[in-house]
């Protein structure tokens, strides 16, 4: 079995954004991913997050839900709901590491179950590799 992954919002919002910088490579390697079909064990709140930036971005509500609905399927997700314990652990992190709340919770899903934290959040980068396993994309 290949082993599981925790990848950041950022990740997924850089691969469906065509215009930013690294966009093909950040789609080549959730493809790679889908392909492989690696686990990936995947806060809840990746969903509304790409959703609200990728409708910002690309002005169109339709192709944000469309894309929610296809990440439902695009690759082997465990979806984990933030429930008060890890809503709990998340904040320590968040107060620990100083990052933004939704970061906090990527990588407290990151540490609770012993995935590596695959980001293009420089925080994420550069601030968590003291608690957890955490890289870019390749």
């Amino acid at each position: 079995m290949k082993k599981a992954l925790t990848v950041d919002a950022s990740v997924f919002v850089n691969a469906f954004s065509p215009d930013e910088d690294g966009s093909e490579a950040s789609m080549a390697f959730l493809t790679r991913l889908s392909k492989e079909r690696v686990p990936l064990i995947q806060p809840t709140l990746l969903l509304p997050e790409v959703a609200a930036s990728i409708a910002r971005k690309q002005d169109s509500a339709e192709l944000a839900l469309e894309l929610e609905q296809e990440l439902k399927g695009f690759l082997e997700i465990t979806w984990i709901a933030l429930d008060e314990n890890l809503a709990d652990f998340s904040s320590e992190i968040a107060a620990k590491y100083r990052l933004r709340g939704s970061d906090s919770i990527y990588a407290a899903v990151a540490l609770r179950f012993g995935t590596e934290l695959i980001t293009l959040d420089k925080e994420q980068l550069t601030r968590l590799p003291k608690a957890t396993r955490v890289k870019k994309p390749k």
